[in-house]
């Protein structure tokens, strides 16, 4: 199904921050001469965006200019104390763990990550459907309401959320296929029915007791009257299209369907892709493509269009770039119209269908066909 335009949403202070060389926490390695430049920097972005303004299909894509969070903003999902602890960093710079930074001056430039993402929001209300793609920095699902983590300081995706329930919109869907678990956003709707939260990601488990306790595991599936609203889908190292696809047909789909959301919100992470330096996933251009297709689809179907699509992960600058052009087009329903010019892992299709097949028989919301139990069995 074609959709007729994609209005884009960027700030160019999402630039204007960046972490320092080096390893984790910064610290250069003395083994090594050329240090390594942290893969959370504005080139990915530039280069997002430099791809959508050059691609074939441009003139399909309307740009727009996002604002500034506020405070009020912020303090919608964010607590005062944790807001307090940015506008300290933002002084004269802080590490809040081993991946996350603020230098000194960067809370604009976060400010005009978030503020961009509910701009883009507002429009999609106001518009009353169609989509609406937040292109921003730094990526957003797993800050916490008090907690920095994974390169995120402000949870958009979770403001944006609450916003959309203020506005009157009764349900919300989250889909988040960015590498990573979304353990910040999980985490702020782990206990509500209103918000039906997905992710399809690396089964890389927890990598912090502090910041990222959650794992991501298929057991998480929601506390009290959130029970069954939360669906983690994780897959293996070495998954690619055919593995996406099959999930996104099989589970995420057909449960958007049964949930009925008013709106879509897309954690959309490049990062799954073949050459990035923080997943060990395998999708290709055309796999971007084809759920980015799909989910528009599903969103015109289900909502009248109305989606919101907020770019989170993707690490490799340059395949991200591309990466991210073919899921703009796919947004549109339109064909791929860029050669894939990296992509080349084969993926077994026994394999591709024993992955999907015991995923689904351990996952306590599906049953066997991959239809999702909203109660949690």
């Amino acid at each position: 199904m074609r959709h007729d335009k994609l209005d884009i949403f960027f700030h160019p202070d999402v630039l204007s921050m960046r972490t320092p060389d080096g390893l984790f926490d910064g610290a250069p390695s003395p083994l090594l001469e050329v240090q390594m430049t942290s893969v959370e920097g504005p080139d990915r972005i530039a280069n997002i965006r430099s791809a959508l303004e050059r691609g074939p299909s441009a003139d399909r894509f309307e740009w727009h200019t996002g604002w500034h969070a506020t405070d009020d903003d912020i303090l919608s999902f964010h607590t005062p104390g944790y807001l307090k602890s940015l506008k300290e960093a933002d002084e004269n710079g802080r590490w809040f763990n081993k991946s996350t930074f603020l230098p000194a001056g960067g809370l604009k430039g976060v400010r005009a990550g978030a503020g961009t993402i509910l701009a883009a929001l507002d429009h999609v209300l106001a518009e009353d459907g169609g989509i609406a793609y937040a292109l921003v920095r730094p990526p957003t699902h797993h800050a916490a309401a008090d907690m920095a983590d994974g390169y995120c300081l402000l949870n958009g995706v979770a403001m944006a959320a609450l916003r959309a329930r203020a506005a009157g919109l009764a349900r919300i869907a989250i889909v988040d296929w960015d590498v990573h678990h979304g353990n910040g956003t999980q985490d702020a709707f782990f206990d509500r029915d209103d918000v039906l939260f997905i992710s399809m990601h690396m089964n890389h488990g927890s990598w912090s007791d502090e910041t990222h306790p959650q794992t991501g595991e298929v057991d998480e599936i929601g506390r009290g009257a959130g029970r069954g609203y939360n669906l983690n889908l994780p897959v293996p190292f070495g998954a690619g299209d055919k593995v996406y696809d099959g999930l996104m047909t099989q589970v995420v789909l057909p449960a958007l369907k049964a949930f009925a959301p008013d709106l879509i919100i897309v954690s959309n992470g490049q990062d799954a892709s073949q050459f990035d330096p923080n997943g060990r996933n395998l999708l290709s251009m055309a796999g971007f493509h084809q759920l980015a297709n799909r989910i528009a689809d599903s969103a015109k179907e289900l909502c009248d269009g109305r989606m919101l699509v907020v770019q989170e992960g993707g690490y490799n600058p340059a395949y991200t770039g591309l990466c991210a052009y073919a899921t703009a087009v796919g947004f549109l329903g339109a064909p791929l119209d860029v050669p894939e010019p990296l992509a080349f892992y084969p993926e077994n299709p026994d394999e591709v269908r024993r992955t999907i097949s015991e995923l689904i028989a351990r996952h306590p919301l599906l049953d066997q066909t991959g239809q999702w139990w909203s109660t949690g069995g």
